[in-house]
């Protein structure tokens, strides 16, 4: 007699629900993998243990998943001498810039093709 198929037993537990929930975190897994490049894992636990009656077994099922992670939100940021944190240089020199007098009156040009 040969093997069973153990998706056959899988399909039976949890009335179908556990196989239905390793599928659809695959998938997330999957997508999860494509969009960061990084890997992921899923990992299927089956547990089996004697029945206290009538020679059945009793299967259960656990999906875990470990998708990639998150990389961390990022600033460049720069040091003042106070130890305070700040968006611009403090140590480059500003530049005193003035919008041009009638420049913003004027209407766009037209844009030509060469």
């Amino acid at each position: 007699m040969s093997a069973r198929p153990i998706t056959d037993v899988l399909r039976h537990i949890g009335g179908g629900v556990f196989l239905d929930s390793a599928s659809d975190e695959m998938q997330a897994l999957v997508n999860a993998v494509d969009t960061s490049g990084k890997s992921g894992t899923l990992t299927l636990t089956i547990a089996v243990k004697k029945a206290t009656r009538g020679g059945a077994m009793h299967i259960a099922g656990k999906v875990s998943v470990k998708k990639p992670a998150d990389e961390p939100m990022e600033a460049m940021l720069f040091a003042t001498p106070e130890g305070n944190l700040i968006a611009e240089d403090p140590r480059q020199q500003k530049l005193d810039l003035k919008q041009v007098p009638g420049a913003s009156d004027a209407p766009p040009s037209a844009l030509k093709t060469a």
